[in-house]
């Protein structure tokens, strides 16, 4: 059984409660550390902070923009990374016309359309028909208010900003697990198919009752898919 601290960086507008269930399980074999996103306006700037919270040696995770910080995170710091896993994100850079799409939203935000920008980026329809919508956009909801436009913007501009990584994914060489919600409407399964194809030594968990919130739609297989990649020996094939 590894001993590794498990660091795990959430989404847009996200904070430790849409890891509630993992850390619940997970916590009961392992440290767990759970970063904020927020701490920069560029993914730079967020991976060298986390980086300088995070101890010598870790597990990481991210979903979302959290997965995309976790890739330069691994870019950057190749040797303090044991394993990784990357949920519901993608690896390529902002189309021109989402980054023009994103600012829209953060003049909103400055303008004090705040509770439009929410209802903007909480999209119900990129989850399962399975899930409790309703009880899910309450929770994103609250954890939005609770960040607040400030934190908001610079995740946006981080996003708009960031850079492709593939090319970081194909020189991978530790444990890593993909996933994603088999109805997620944001980063679809193609996409994650796309990025295991990637990586030499990538398992590629399809999350089915789930959506793009695979971690709070369907918390057990979650978990489960998580323990599977905490137990992989850390020596690979060469």
């Amino acid at each position: 059984m590894t001993s590794e601290t498990l660091v795990m960086i959430p989404p847009l507008l996200c904070d430790a409660r849409i890891f509630a269930p993992q850390i619940a399980d997970l916590s009961r074999e392992h440290a767990v550390m759970v970063t904020p996103a927020a701490c920069g306006e560029r993914m730079e700037e967020i991976a060298s902070q986390i980086l300088s919270w995070a101890p010598a040696k870790f597990a990481l995770m991210g979903m979302g923009l959290g997965g995309m910080v976790a890739m330069e995170i691994i870019r950057r710091a190749p040797d303090r990374v044991t394993r990784i896993a990357l949920v519901a994100t993608s690896p390529q850079a902002d189309t021109p016309e989402t980054a023009a799409a994103r600012e829209t939203q953060i003049i909103a935000a400055r303008a004090g359309r705040w509770s439009d920008v929410l209802t903007h980026e909480i999209n119900s329809t990129w989850m399962a028909a399975s899930s409790d919508k309703a009880e899910l956009v309450r929770l994103l909801t609250q954890m939005g208010q609770d960040i607040g436009p400030e934190a908001y913007i610079r995740q946006t501009r981080a996003l708009q900003r960031r850079k492709d990584q593939q090319a970081t994914l194909r020189q991978l060489r530790q444990p890593t697990c993909i996933m994603c919600g088999r109805h997620d409407g944001q980063y679809n399964l193609k996409r994650h198919e796309f990025m295991a194809e990637l990586i030499p030594y990538a398992t590629l968990e399809v999350i089915e009752q789930a959506g793009y919130l695979p971690t709070l739609e369907a918390a057990d297989a979650v978990t489960d898919a998580l323990q599977r990649w905490m137990k992989q020996p850390l020596v690979l094939r060469h």
